[in-house]
């Protein structure tokens, strides 16, 4: 599960498994859990978290999308 970023209490990370999807990040905090497309950028599930806590994550996600696809496009293009 490569890390991409730790940014507050959040991991951002893909499943090295995950190729077979379409660019997307998942996203924990504790026993919560979402998962995001990136390209453009929406929720594809969630588990825990409130709705004003998706809108930040989702805000983080927007901010860190180059950095996001750069790292899954160098992990999953090697």
């Amino acid at each position: 599960m490569p890390t991409v970023l730790k940014i507050e209490p959040y991991r951002l990370y893909f499943f090295s498994h995950d190729l077979n999807e379409p660019p997307h990040i998942h996203v924990d905090k504790e026993n919560n859990t979402a998962k995001f497309w990136i390209d453009p950028v929406h929720l594809t599930r969630s588990v825990g978290f409130s709705a004003h806590e998706l809108w930040k994550i989702e805000k983080i996600v927007i901010e860190n999308k180059e950095k996001i696809l750069e790292a899954w496009y160098g992990y999953f293009n090697n």
